[in-house]
């Protein structure tokens, strides 16, 4: 059988092009934060943590005796609850009373979340400290799984959901903008050039020299003298337009096969390429064993497994383009499948042939 390489290819000309500052950095202390919780999710249909998730019975007995009802967790044998992790983002600058949205994800052997109610969880920030409360009905976007002996039918991923805006944020973030002397810019992606082009680029905007670049991936501003409004300020360096260059890239997605080229990419020539395939079968075969009459022996079942190598000829072949897209035209009339591209283009990366970025999906 013949497989075609299924390639998705945007060409984009290695141009400088003029980009907001605001799209290639950061705002030291403006991020956002993350919040992780344990809690219960109850009213579940017989889909929840059967009794071997120990850890679950336990946490209801727990919740209960809160209410004051006490109760040995060996006692609970209910199925219509199901122990989860709760996460959400924290927005930078996030007042109390502001509401964010939560995931929902089971820890447990539950089969199905969805529909179920998640009881009051407390949410931690990475010290400990409690900045939200979440609660609310958890949606799966309406998947679905039934099963039976004949079978199992399963629609989505029915053992994470949301809640939307299921959590109320109960603490402030401990960052005051408005004391700040300084902005410290940090870039995506760290380059020597590109910093600099930033530094000039807002100099020149303000007529004085306020920025500064600490290394490749630093910026700092000071704020001009007099400056009341430091937000109008900051909008105004994001706001700025510096030179800016597309960096080659290479997007591999192994789950779909799928490989996303950007920018134009160039190959050291000449590349010879050997590549073949060993497919490796296992048979079994069921043998019975049938005793000989009246000898009160019983009869045995026994498994025969046949194990067999095939390797396929390899495709040696070469090219002196120095461009990667005339190599995957190529790869692609000899019918190299997804998974075998990837693995070339992979190989010459690592063989230093390769001038680009892989980014791996």
């Amino acid at each position: 059988m013949r497989y075609i390489a299924i390639v998705a290819i945007v060409v984009l000309q290695l141009l400088a092009v003029e980009v907001k500052i605001g799209q290639l950095v950061n705002v030291e202390g403006v991020r956002e934060n993350y919040l992780t919780g344990y809690g219960i999710v109850v009213g579940l249909h017989g889909t929840g943590d059967g009794t071997t998730t120990k850890f679950m019975l336990q946490s209801v007995s727990n919740m209960l005796k809160k209410m004051g009802v006490n109760i040995d967790p060996n006692d609970i044998k209910t199925k219509n609850a199901a122990a989860v992790i709760v996460t959400a983002k924290l927005p930078p600058f996030a007042k109390s009373g502001m509401v964010v949205d939560v995931t929902v994800a089971s820890m447990g052997d539950a089969k199905d979340i969805g529909n179920g109610v998640l009881i009051r969880t407390p949410l931690f920030g990475p010290d400990k400290k409690i900045y939200a409360f979440a609660q609310g009905p958890v949606s799966t976007g309406g998947g679905y799984t039934e099963s039976n002996r004949g079978g199992k039918v399963q629609k989505n991923f029915t053992t994470t959901g949301i809640i939307p805006n299921g959590a109320i944020i109960e603490r402030s973030l401990p960052y005051d903008f408005q004391s700040q002397h300084h902005i410290l810019l940090t870039l995506k992606q760290p380059d020597f050039e590109l910093a600099k082009n930033i530094v000039d680029s807002i100099n020149a905007r303000f007529g004085m020299p306020l920025a500064k670049a600490k290394d490749s991936a630093t910026v700092q501003i000071a704020f001009p003298e007099n400056m009341s409004d430091k937000v109008h300020f900051l909008s105004q360096v994001l706001a700025t337009k510096v030179q800016s260059v597309n960096e080659p890239t290479v997007v591999i997605s192994e789950r779909t096969g799928t490989v996303i080229m950007g920018g134009d990419i160039k190959i050291d020539t000449p590349i010879y390429v050997s590549h073949g395939n060993i497919y490796v079968t296992v048979q079994k075969e069921p043998i019975i064993s049938q005793p000989p009459a009246l000898s009160a022996g019983q009869t045995v079942q026994a498994t025969q497994v046949t194990t067999g190598v095939m390797e396929e000829s390899g495709h040696i072949f070469g090219i002196r383009s120095p461009s990667l897209k005339d190599l995957v035209q190529a790869l692609n009339d000899l019918g190299i499948s997804p998974r075998d591209l990837i693995a070339i283009i992979e190989a010459i990366k690592k063989a230093g042939k390769l001038h680009a970025k892989i980014k791996i999906m």
